[in-house]
């Protein structure tokens, strides 16, 4: 059984989209024919929406913890001090319980980083967690990217270890074998960049399993070029939000012009099938949530205005995640990283 955990509050839907996803996961058994849930949160307002939908299963609990972590704040005092927001019960739940495998939420991404890190913990060798999105590309697949904002100031071991563990997690989650791995730089020559840039170049290029093709430019993200782009946190999140601001404000650009002619309108209502084919492929709800990879258990980071079909997808996510033992494979590679580094310095030294 792989039991995972569902922080109901936190989020511009909770807890109706929340408790929602819960209950179609739970009815789909052909995806999840071995899951549990728990519930964390204000249950008077979680049963209300189980007797909404008439759900009853002894595959589901609720914990009750009255508190909601909200964006306004700030995640040490959110840490400190809502002990029982439907957030903290479920960190504390994972941290306690072996049976638990991950958890989901859609509150306040930086209280939730923190208290990944402090109170659930790294896995043995990962210098510091990453967050890992994905989304969609020209030719229909995917494309993630690692870092995405969890940190702002990287080192080239730290990029390396982002690499390797969004790599296997492509592999676990979505059965991308060998991801062709971009590292993004500010041209696609080897001598680009900067240090930073350089260094993590020549250290991706001799990682054993890793298919490195070398640098990106962001023009390419949605090319369908690469599987893999791996950054620091502060460009991995202008990578995206610049990345989707152009796709909106060109959708709107669109739209306006379609409005202005009649022969334009007439032009568009025999294409709307095709745009609304391009409207779910653009839709973000469709992709899921954002991983935090390199914590000691599953953890899954929904969009704060997530629906319960996007927290479906990250209850998926989770449930692929611990059902491939992502966390295991992901130490044990890290950790014989780490010893062949130290092997290498014991030679220089001699």
């Amino acid at each position: 059984m792989i039991r995972l955990i569902i922080d109901c509050f936190g989020g511009d839907l909770s807890p109706q989209a929340n408790v929602e996803a819960a209950v179609m996961a739970l009815k789909d058994e052909k995806t999840f024919p071995d899951l549990s849930l728990i519930l964390t949160g204000d249950a008077e307002k979680i049963q209300a929406e189980l007797d909404r939908l008439s759900f009853k299963s002894d595959r589901l609990t609720i914990e009750h913890a009255p508190e909601v972590i909200d964006c306004n704040d700030k995640p040490t005092d959110a840490i400190r001090l809502k002990r029982e927001s439907s957030m903290m019960k479920a960190i504390r739940m994972l941290r306690e319980d072996d049976t638990i495998g991950g958890m989901v939420s859609t509150g306040s991404t930086g209280a939730l980083v923190a208290a990944a890190t402090l109170r659930v913990g790294r896995l043995k060798g990962v210098i510091r967690p990453a967050f890992c999105p994905v989304l969609p590309t020209m030719n229909g697949g995917i494309v993630a990217i690692s870092d995405s904002g969890a940190n702002v100031e990287c080192n080239p071991e730290m990029l390396r270890q982002f690499a390797v563990m969004a790599a296997r997690y492509l592999e676990a989650v979505y059965g991308v074998k060998e991801p062709r791995v971009a590292l993004l730089n500010v041209g696609v020559e080897e001598e680009k960049g900067d240090d930073l840039r350089k260094q993590t170049y020549a250290l991706l290029k001799e990682t054993p399993g890793l298919n490195f093709v070398g640098n990106m430019e962001s023009r390419d993200l949605l090319s369908g070029k690469f599987d893999l782009v791996v950054c620091d946190g502060f460009a991995g999140n202008v990578l995206i939000k610049s990345t989707e601001g152009a796709c909106l404000q060109m959708l709107k650009k669109l739209k306006t012009d379609i409005s202005s002619s009649l022969l334009y309108k007439l032009g568009a209502l025999l294409m709307l099938p095709m745009f609304k084919k391009e409207k779910e492929f653009m839709n973000y709800q469709n992709y899921g949530g954002s991983v935090l990879l390199g914590t000691k258990k599953v953890i899954v980071k929904g969009h704060g205005s997530a629906t319960a079909t996007s927290v479906l997808k990250c209850i998926e996510q989770a449930y692929r995640m611990e059902m491939n033992n992502l966390n295991l494979k992901t130490e044990e590679e890290l950790c014989a990283l780490l010893a062949e580094k130290s092997e290498q310095k014991t030679e220089v030294d001699n």
